[in-house]
């Protein structure tokens, strides 16, 4: 199933993508794409619903909200790619790098990027989202993939001044207010199939500058829900993001950073495409 959230930022609705491509509301089902309707029971249940066709199509094209709702935690893998650790001119590491991104930064998929003040260096980072389903706690690598609802498509934006050159935690340098966008879909982890063999790519106005693959993460997906687990429970509906693929800003020569007035448009395969203004 391509689960989604519809409406006005804050009055976001649950719905889902059909076959057909139509809008189907799930407000009748189930309150939000959120917590335990991510639990296996609460998704089959759905999916049977669904297949009956009798969910009610939303007409109109409603802006689309981050595809979870209530995110409790956003947990985020650091150079989880060869190729992108050495175009930042950092070491591969040895043990997957976790640091957070703040709640706060999630937004729409289609909403606009807001640099924030005082912002010099703001890149973009293409990233797929492994969206817990069932609770986790130091998990073997066997059953990792049991705990994972579905996938997504973030943009895992990072000011790189705050991030490196100003000492302390990356997580300032990745928190500001719409740095998390989420979407358009959650895809269910019974239609995505591999997690390890998707395509994926970023073009900033019109131009790709990111186009690679998750076959070359580091930390595959089920080492890094069984890692993360090792640290911190996780809960239905808490996001791992999973690094991204070479071709970022910091990387380039010269380093290319965002400025308002780009266009960011992005995607992987089976989970859909984002598409961002960038704004001062």
């Amino acid at each position: 199933m391509r689960l989604l959230r519809f409406g006005p930022q804050g009055e976001e609705r649950p719905g889902l993508l059909d076959n057909d491509g139509r809008l189907r509301d799930l407000s009748g089902v189930v309150a939000d794409i959120a917590g335990e309707t991510l639990l296996p029971d609460t998704l089959a249940r759905i999916a049977e619903i669904a297949a009956g066709g009798a969910l009610p199509v939303v007409a109109g094209n409603p802006r689309l909200g981050p595809c979870v709702g209530g995110v409790g935690k956003m947990v985020c893998i650091g150079l989880n790619y060869s190729d992108h650790a050495a175009e930042s001119g950092m070491a591969i590491p040895d043990e997957p790098i976790l640091f957070m991104k703040a709640t706060s930064a999630i937004v729409g998929p289609n909403d606009d990027v807001v640099l924030p003040q005082g912002s010099l260096k703001s890149d973009w980072e293409v990233e797929l989202g492994v969206v817990i389903g069932r609770p986790a706690k130091s998990v073997p690598l066997q059953s990792a993939l049991d705990h994972v609802a579905g996938y997504c498509v973030v943009n895992d934006l990072s000011e790189r001044a705050f991030q490196i050159e100003r000492g302390g935690q990356w997580v300032k340098g990745k928190s500001a207010d719409t740095f998390g966008p989420l979407g358009p879909w959650l895809v269910t982890a019974d239609e995505v199939g591999d997690p390890q063999a998707l395509a994926m790519w970023l073009e900033l106005n019109g131009e790709r500058v990111q186009d690679g693959s998750t076959a070359t993460m580091i930390f595959g997906v089920a080492e890094l829900v069984s890692y993360v687990s090792h640290f911190m429970s996780l809960q239905p509906g808490d996001v791992i993001s999973t690094g991204t693929p070479p071709g970022v800003g910091l990387g380039m020569t010269p380093q290319r950073f965002l400025r308002a007035g780009d266009v960011m448009r992005l995607g992987i395969e089976g989970l859909g495409e984002q598409r961002q203004r960038v704004t001062a």
